[in-house]
Parts: structure tokens; C-alpha cells; sequence
């Protein structure tokens, strides 16, 4: 899997192995690890999350148990993770939307780039252009001469502000010379029960969310956010491609993190754990469900990553204000 938009070559020393604390002796024993997912139950992050629990306890021989910490775009989650010890039993699963949420919010209470260490990448996924079945729109510049015809009076749905489903929109609308009104929901299960009920519009949410619904046609699917058309979503173009919007694309990605401090062997063996538990069918066949590709990219090009598009993120968001 190769890292989504707003990527570059990575700087950082792969999970410092030579230096950092020593590993604390036994670990994890006899000790549950937590996983801390910041969104609620039900959407892509809280599905991952509890693969990669099942998967990666399987390897570590140590029950992994799932923490929804949710709120806040998932800062909340993040701040509590920021404070816990560094000693590998508090875990934590980031998402592109941690990238973003230093130009939505005036003052967080961590320093994602400081706070943090990604062990590796989980998953990806694109997300996924959807309307309820009764809006009268069936394609991308459908949806863009409606909205123009009509500024204002198309709702779209999010997981929350400064979701990636938030983000995925306002960067279409943006693309696209558009404006639509945001409606954000605690968690991306009330919204899609919104707009299959025909109370909003459209929305973009992780594919994972709406593959289900998508087969069985109970929303009309649009285009796919990511650059090429994904096999998941057969004779669905890209929103670049259908719109002849060449330059936007949008993926979510997934990412094992750690508390800074966490010592570097914990962090390997967490590495090792997460890149073996990839490998096995379970988690290959629950990656399938939802939609999602595969990760295990080194801590490196993950931090380096993560620095290139919290950058990028704030110039976007804040030349909008």
C-alpha cells in the first residue's frame, strides 16, 4: 500500500532502535494492552480498530482490549492517549483526521508530531460519494450543477468536524467551486441512519461504512475519493476522473501509535506484531469487509508523513478563512 495524498519521502530514523529507553522487562506479561480508538462504536476507525485488537493480541499472546474514547473529532482520544505512561500498554489508533484537526481547532491539549510514535500503518480506504435515494441527482456533475443551481440548500453529513468524511467534502466542494452546508453527527452511524432516512443529502464517508449499502442500493453511490477507481466499488468512477477534477484525491489512512517515551523494543516488537498480524487470513479477509488495503509501512515514512500533511492541511484549511 502506498501512502494516500499529500505524502513524501520519509526523514525519520526507523523506530530508533539503537537508542531510547530499554524495553520494560516481560513486556506485556501478564497485563492487557488497550487500544484506544477515538470514534465511536460502528464506523471504519472503531472497525479496524477491533480487527487489529483480535489480530494483534493473537501475536503478542495478550488480550488487546478496545477503548472508544470518542469526541471532539477524535482530539479527545488523542489527549488521553497523550498522557497515559509510555510503557506499551496504552495504544492508540490515529487516522488521517489527526493530521487535520491542528488547523480545525485553535488549542489542542497534545502535540500530535511531539505527543506521539507511529509504529506503522494499518489500513487505507477511499471514501465514498453517496445521496439518499430520492435526491435527484446520479452523478458527480449532476451533483455539482444542483448544487450550484441551489448554493447553500445541499446538506452534507460528517462523522463530526475535522472527520476525514468533513474533510473529504469541503476539499470536493472546494475543487469543485461549490457550497453545501455541514451537518456533523457524533459518528458516522447516526449520520448514514440520517440520510438513508432521507433527512440529508449526501456525504462522503469512509468505504467501509457504506459498502453494504452501496450493494444494496439503498443510496446512490456517485464516485469513490480515490485517485483510481477501487475494485471494491465495481463500474464506480473517481471523483477526479467523473468531474474532470484532476488534482483532488482523498484516502484515509490508519495508523499504530504509541506515547513518546514508549521504549524502542516495545515499539519493534509492536511492529513485528502489527506487520504479522497483516499477514494472516483473518485480518486479510476483515480488511475485505470493509473495503480496506493493507498497510505495515515503517514508522519512518509514516512520521514523515504526518509532518508533510499536518503542514499541508493548515495551509489548505486556514488560506479558506
Amino acid at each position: 500500500m502506498k501512502f494516500p495524498h499529500l505524502l513524501a519521502a520519509g526523514l525519520f530514523a526507523c523506530l530508533g532502535l539503537s537508542h531510547g529507553p530499554a524495553a520494560q522487562a516481560g513486556w506485556p506479561g501478564d497485563r492487557p494492552i488497550t487500544l484506544v480508538v477515538p470514534f465511536p462504536p460502528g464506523g471504519s476507525t472503531d472497525m479496524i480498530g477491533r480487527l487489529l485488537a483480535s489480530t494483534l493480541g493473537k501475536q503478542l499472546n495478550q488480550t488487546v482490549v478496545v477503548d472508544n474514547r470518542a469526541g471532539a473529532g477524535g482530539t479527545l482520544g488523542a489527549a488521553y492517549v497523550a498522557r497515559a505512561k509510555p510503557d506499551g500498554y496504552t495504544l492508540f489508533l490515529a487516522t488521517t483526521a489527526h493530521t487535520i484537526a491542528p488547523a480545525i481547532y485553535d488549542t489542542l491539549a497534545y502535540d500530535f508530531i511531539k505527543d506521539f510514535v507511529p509504529v506503522t500503518t494499518v489500513a487505507s480506504l477511499p471514501h465514498v460519494l453517496i445521496a439518499n435515494s430520492a435526491f435527484p441527482v446520479n452523478s458527480v456533475p449532476e451533483l455539482i450543477q444542483y448544487a450550484k443551481t441551489h448554493p447553500g440548500e445541499v446538506n452534507f453529513g460528517s462523522a463530526g468536524i475535522g472527520s476525514t468524511d468533513h474533510l473529504s467534502m469541503e476539499l470536493f466542494a472546494r475543487s469543485a467551486g461549490i457550497k453545501m452546508e455541514h451537518v456533523p453527527y457524533k459518528g458516522d452511524e447516526p449520520m448514514l441512519t440520517d440520510l438513508l432516512g432521507g433527512r440529508l443529502e449526501v456525504a462522503m464517508p469512509p468505504s467501509g461504512i457504506v459498502l453494504g449499502p452501496v450493494r444494496a442500493h439503498s443510496v446512490k453511490a456517485l464516485a469513490v475519493s480515490s485517485p483510481q477507481p477501487s475494485a471494491y466499488f465495481p463500474g464506480l468512477p473517481s471523483i477526479a476522473k467523473a468531474a474532470h477534477l484532476p488534482d483532488y484525491a482523498f484516502k484515509t489512512w490508519y495508523a499504530l501509535m504509541v506515547p513518546a517515551g514508549t521504549p524502542a523494543d516495545v515499539q519493534a516488537r509492536l511492529y513485528q506484531g502489527v506487520t504479522a498480524a497483516l499477514k494472516t487470513p483473518d485480518m486479510q479477509k476483515g480488511l475485505q469487509t470493509i473495503s480496506a488495503e493493507p498497510g505495515g509501512e515503517p514508522s519512518k515514512d509514516v512520521a514523515d508523513a504526518i509532518v508533510q500533511q499536518t503542514r499541508q492541511w493548515r495551509e489548505i484549511l486556514k488560506s479558506d478563512k
